[in-house]
């Protein structure tokens, strides 16, 4: 059971994305910029501590999301998908044109069980 997704149509980009700058992640911190819109950054540009949470891997790239967000979010099972739109981070999609965004709905009693075992 998965608490992080990918639509095709993300995933497609994201391939593109590892292929041009290598190993990657995604991170959502709630923070400036685009708010709660997923980041994805190359693997190690971003200082990661014990105040982020791995949610999971989405296509071999691990998702990450700040303790606090991730409070707003827990109840949550996300989907990443993609748009034509420039965002306002330092997302590696950016140049494309395109962003990455985040559909999310509640988690069933399923996988809240399973979750929160």
């Amino acid at each position: 059971m998965k608490r992080v997704t990918i639509t095709n149509e993300a995933a497609a980009v994201l391939e593109q994305l590892k292929v041009k700058h290598g190993e990657l992640i995604f991170h959502q911190s709630g923070g400036c910029c685009d708010g709660s819109a997923p980041m994805v950054l190359e693997k190690g540009d971003l200082y990661l501590d014990e105040s982020d949470i791995l949610l999971g891997a989405i296509e071999g790239v691990n998702f990450y999301m700040n303790q606090d967000q991730f409070e707003y979010w827990k109840h949550t099972h996300l989907t990443i998908d993609i748009t034509e739109g420039r965002g306002a981070s330092f997302s590696l999609e950016i140049p494309l044109g395109l962003r990455f965004l985040i559909h999310s709905r509640l988690l069933t009693d399923e996988e809240n069980a399973f979750f929160n075992k």
